[in-house]
């Protein structure tokens, strides 16, 4: 069983006033809400388990969810009271974690095989994480990778001055779940340092996409996916 994990519970203040009473995950793209373009993504890559981990207006999904019943089994869990942050709220959802899964985004929309980072990590065992990445040379947004034999070696959101990436997170991370059992409980934690400590350490695989990545964290992006969508259908 294949297990894809997706983020979507950020507040989505970029993507204001339309997420004002709409979830992200559920913003209009092409004529269908996004969500709805991602679960097929999943289950093209073969995904029979999505787990959803939502906040900011969940319950819109849940509903949405009821109503339209996807082809793929998805169950959703809750932050809760507080938002828990990406590595937080993976850490909350641990009992419902496989032992190997996919960690994706609720904005993100990637024209690849979601399964083949996980391929390469279950492949191999001196590694703990596989991410996917993309030679962006600060195309799109700004690189945050370095890819050097098969690995990222340094991975940092930030990238300090001087330093030099060639490549981006492409959004889909495939983890061992012994990543999140060493994570602290009930606090607000971000998955980038953790990622970021794994490169370091030499635990974390890189898997080359060959796709220009889409998102809707932003009115751009989402007018970005709108046309490519609206164009892969004429």
């Amino acid at each position: 069983m294949r297990q894809a994990v997706v983020l979507a519970g950020g507040l989505a203040t970029r993507m204001l006033p339309l997420t004002e009473e709409t979830p992200k995950v559920l913003l209009g793209v092409a004529g269908r809400p996004f969500l709805a373009h991602l679960l097929k993504r999943l289950e093209l890559s073969g995904f029979s388990d999505v787990l959803l981990l939502t906040g900011h207006l969940g319950d819109a999904v849940d509903s949405y969810l009821a109503a339209n019943p996807p082809a793929i089994r998805v169950a959703t869990l809750r932050d809760g009271d507080a938002l828990l942050g990406t590595a937080g709220a993976l850490k909350r959802a641990e009992e419902r974690l496989a032992e190997t899964f996919v960690v994706t985004y609720g904005d993100s929309y990637l024209s690849f095989d979601y399964a083949a980072p996980l391929a390469m990590l279950e492949s191999d065992v001196s590694a703990l994480g596989c991410m996917a990445v993309f030679r962006n040379a600060d195309r799109f947004e700004p690189s945050n990778a370095r890819v050097a034999d098969g690995r990222v070696t340094a991975y940092d959101k930030s990238r300090p001055k001087g330093e030099s990436f060639d490549c981006i997170d492409y959004g889909a991370t495939a983890l061992r779940k012994e990543v999140v059992r060493g994570l602290p409980a009930d606090v607000a934690l971000d998955l980038a340092p953790i990622l970021q400590v794994l490169a370091a350490k030499g635990e974390l695989l890189a898997y080359v996409a060959r796709e220009r990545f889409y998102e809707i964290g932003s009115p751009a992006g989402l007018a970005a996916l709108e046309a490519h969508l609206k164009g892969s259908q004429a």
